[in-house]
């Protein structure tokens, strides 16, 4: 990784303030968002692959507000590693209206099961594995490492989210048949879709949905796609997932929309494509605001109150 002085500097999101077309149903929840910095409060870590401009909690309930998105779980961006504490404040401030998902060491010894608990009740439902960045792939998934780490997370009813490409794993179904814990595939399974629906490994996180082993979140088309808006390469892989199990199905904006390095996506274009590739009303609150709930421990919506008791 490039030391904190070389770690190229990311495009900023989108500062137009502009609403969707399509308004979400209330009590919706932007499942996959960072908050990054203030930098001077909250230092990047020191070895990194790039450098976000501030993306501050503040900022981000501008763009709930403009969205019209009520509800929202910050997952800990690779930027500051195993240092939760940007995410925590978030979370501390804001715990009706916020859930977390952090990222802790590999060794098993440098987090003891009281600091969990303190993570569970800062609002942590989750935790972060990114097998995409390991350098060494010749072994495979790490399943040992991940199976103790399901094990510990398991009695707080937490689940392991995997940011991996699921096309270099064509036996995913297989690995993960009898997971201790649910899995949550970000960037709908991460495969580009120059490799199609009937990837192997696609098809294994099908599989997994199908039997009730694993979410897909519908996030971050722009990269896995080679065109801009409307990214229709990855109408096809909307179609699967809904396909496999529409209860499994959540959404997130990907805000701020770290190392974007193609044309900069609107968070209210991102909205409405949602609206382009999901009609039912139903099928929108399910994936908007039920299936969110189950995953991450909300408490069920009633009105704007909830959030401020």
């Amino acid at each position: 990784m490039n030391p904190s002085n070389s770690a190229p500097l990311c495009q900023a999101p989108s500062i137009e303030v502009r609403s969707p077309l399509s308004p979400f149903p209330a009590g919706a929840v932007d499942c996959h968002a960072h908050v990054c910095g203030p930098a001077t409060q909250f230092p990047y870590a020191q070895e990194r692959i790039y450098t976000p401009p501030d993306a501050t909690l503040e900022s981000y309930e501008s763009l709930l507000k403009m969205l019209g998105v009520d509800r929202a779980v910050l997952v800990q961006p690779s930027v500051y590693g195993t240092d939760n504490r940007a995410m925590l404040a978030a979370l501390k401030s804001k715990p009706q209206q916020l859930r977390g998902v952090a990222v802790i060491s590999n060794d098993p010894k440098a987090v003891s099961d009281q600091e969990l608990a303190d993570l569970h009740a800062a609002g942590v439902r989750g935790l972060r594995c990114n097998i995409v960045d390991i350098t060494d792939k010749s072994a495979g998934l790490p399943i040992a490492q991940l199976r103790n780490l399901a094990t510990r997370i398991k009695p707080f009813g937490w689940h392991l989210e995997l940011l991996m490409h699921v096309n270099e794993y064509p036996n995913l179904a297989k690995t993960f048949e009898d997971f201790p814990v649910d899995l949550v595939f970000g960037h709908f399974g991460y495969s580009h879709a120059k490799h199609g629906v009937t990837d192997k490994g696609f098809q294994g996180l099908l599989d997994l949905m199908k039997n009730q082993r694993a979410w897909v979140k519908m996030t971050g088309p722009y990269r896995i796609c080679d065109g801009d808006l409307p990214f229709m390469d990855m109408r096809p892989f909307s179609d699967a997932v809904i396909k496999a199990n529409p209860n499994r199905l959540i959404w997130g904006s990907d805000w701020p929309h770290v190392m974007v390095k193609k044309q900069m996506p609107h968070d209210a274009d991102l909205c409405d494509l949602l609206g382009e590739w999901v009609h039912d009303e139903n099928l929108r609150n399910a994936i908007l605001v039920n299936n969110p709930c189950i995953l991450y421990d909300f408490p069920a919506f009633t009105g704007p109150n909830d959030l401020n008791p």
